[in-house]
């Protein structure tokens, strides 16, 4: 790992290894996803330093190589990362490597992977109504004559419905790349996941109407079982469009 050796992923877990400023060692992406990798994937690692600590490998952040991309962050950096944002999937379900805390590195991840009860609610509470308001689009679009502008509208709709439903059961959303894998290892409860996924699909790809409100009849229980039934209530007559004929 000098300036004529490129890094690779082995030789540097080794070395950061043997490092005492380093307190974990978190991999995420595909290779922390069974049976995800590819010839193409690389080594997505979090380099996680003691608070304060001084170490030579802080010249490696920032590294990327088809090999190997390196985040380096301190321990406070690390339990702020994805808190919330895009990266709270990748390390919900990021490989420990190293865990230099006695468990620690586990604890943060598992916070992660999991919403608090307020969160969850808040946050269902606000993809639900995007959901529905993409959903009536995308329904008074077709109706109206307008079939591009309700074919996007019923993409957008998924996109909702996926945070509505992960929000529901306190995770963070998988990447689209992960979603199959995801639901086929940790399904949604109360859902068939081969109904859903070809739901999904279906409407992903033609906006088709019956479907979308097939999919609403569903959902519409569920979301008032978890008590956001005055999301759905403030819509009012609108609703109508929204269900099954």
């Amino acid at each position: 790992m000098t300036a004529h050796q490129p890094l690779v992923y082995d030789a540097f877990i080794e070395r950061a290894a043997t490092d005492p400023a380093v307190v974990g060692l978190v991999l995420k992406g595909s290779w922390a996803h069974d049976g995800m990798t590819t010839e193409h994937s690389d080594h997505d690692l979090y380099v996680v330093l003691a608070d304060g600590a001084a170490t030579e490998l802080t010249r490696f952040a920032g590294h990327r190589s088809p090999e190997l991309d390196l985040v380096v962050v301190s321990l406070d950096e690390f339990r702020a990362a994805g808190m919330p944002g895009f990266e709270r999937y990748a390390l919900a379900r990021a490989r420990i490597v190293l865990d230099r805390l006695d468990g620690g590195i586990a604890h943060i991840l598992a916070d992660k992977a999991r919403l608090t009860t307020d969160e969850a609610s808040r946050t269902a509470r606000a993809w639900l109504d995007a959901y529905a308001n993409s959903l009536y689009r995308s329904v008074k679009n077709d109706r109206d004559g307008h079939p591009l502008a309700a074919r996007l509208d019923a993409a957008d709709s998924i996109r909702y419905l996926l945070e509505l439903l992960f929000a529901l059961d306190r995770r963070p959303r998988p990447y689209n790349k992960y979603l199959e894998w995801e639901l086929a290892r940790f399904p949604l409860p109360g859902w068939d996941t081969g109904m859903l996924l070809a739901a999904v699909e279906h409407i992903a790809a033609t906006g088709d109407v019956p479907t979308q409100r097939r999919l609403f009849a569903q959902v519409e229980p569920t979301a008032r079982q978890a008590g956001h039934g005055t999301v759905l209530d403030a819509w009012d007559k609108d609703l109508n469009l929204m269900r099954p004929q």
